[in-house]
């Protein structure tokens, strides 16, 4: 069975997840700049089965496009452009970050490790996907 990866993409830094091959857990993968993913994804997707990708959107509190949203689109038709034949599927990102942040804290890792942007946008990712592979069962 194809996995299912996971972009948290932001301007600066991209956090990426995937599901096992049964779909059944999701994990981090790594947190990459921005301006290599799509060299990224070419290589991980020789190597791998991936059957769908799911890319943050951003929204605000009343569910309208946050500032980014116009980042992550341009990034989205990028990516499109790309892997015409890979199923895009956009999921709420709302909270992800402090999400994240928070499973750092319960985990116990130290102040300096909760400054390490990279990770949460790796665990953000993850989230994002953990909360899809709930919501498709």
């Amino acid at each position: 069975m194809p996995r299912i990866l996971s972009i948290d993409y932001g301007q600066k830094r991209t956090g990426i997840a995937v599901t096992d091959e049964m779909q059944i857990i999701a994990s981090g993968l790594t947190t990459i700049p921005s301006a290599t993913a799509i060299a990224f994804l070419k290589d991980y997707f020789s190597k791998e089965k991936v059957e769908a990708v799911l890319i943050g959107e951003p929204k605000q509190m009343n569910g309208e496009p946050s500032e980014s949203a116009s980042i992550i689109k341009g990034f989205v038709t990028h990516f499109t452009n790309h892997f015409p034949d890979m199923k895009v599927i956009r999921v709420d990102e709302r909270f992800t970050s402090k999400m994240a942040f928070q499973s750092m804290i319960d985990s116990g890792m130290s102040k300096k490790q909760r400054h390490n942007k990279a990770l949460i946008d790796e665990i953000s990712a993850t989230i994002m996907l953990q909360d899809y592979l709930i919501r498709k069962l």
